[in-house]
């Protein structure tokens, strides 16, 4: 089965690549891996710290996921795959696209700020050329209408 893979973070465009990739998988037959990439650096503390951090993290991950799981299971009867991984994000998902075989498109959410798309979609499009997938990049301010459209 072939999987979108989305990138679960605390952006605004998230939504918007969550529900691309759910309505996409439903269309399509398809999957949906949603991959949180928890950075290393927030773990710089003395060890027992550390571990406290890492598990609140997760936990805050497990909790965000729910809310779009649900969504994804109820609405668009797709059955998401939570991944997590540590390191620094563009790492962590090119390392999970080569290791997924069933992955077959990367779904990121444009930022819609005068700062430009964000870092993930600014550095993953420098890289795209050499990624063994598509990438589609959904724009973060597309009306919910206009997704449904579109998928």
């Amino acid at each position: 089965m072939r999987k979108f893979l989305v990138v679960l973070d605390d952006s605004h465009e998230c939504l918007n690549a969550m529900r691309f990739a759910a309505l996409r998988a439903a269309h399509t037959g398809g999957g949906v891996e949603v991959l949180a990439v928890i950075a290393p650096e927030e773990f710089n503390h003395w060890i027992g710290v550390g571990e406290v951090m890492r598990e609140e993290a997760r936990a805050r991950i497990h909790a965000h996921f729910e809310v779009f799981a649900k969504w994804m299971r109820d609405k668009q009867h797709v059955d998401p795959e939570l991944i997590i991984r540590e390191g620094k994000a563009v790492d962590e998902i090119i390392a999970q696209i080569e290791e997924d075989p069933e992955v077959g498109v990367l779904v990121l959410g444009a930022g819609t700020d005068k700062k430009g798309p964000g870092p993930l979609v600014t550095q993953l499009s420098r890289s795209s050329g050499s990624l063994p997938i598509p990438i589609t990049i959904v724009p973060g301010d597309l009306s919910k209408e206009k997704l449904e459209a579109i998928t």
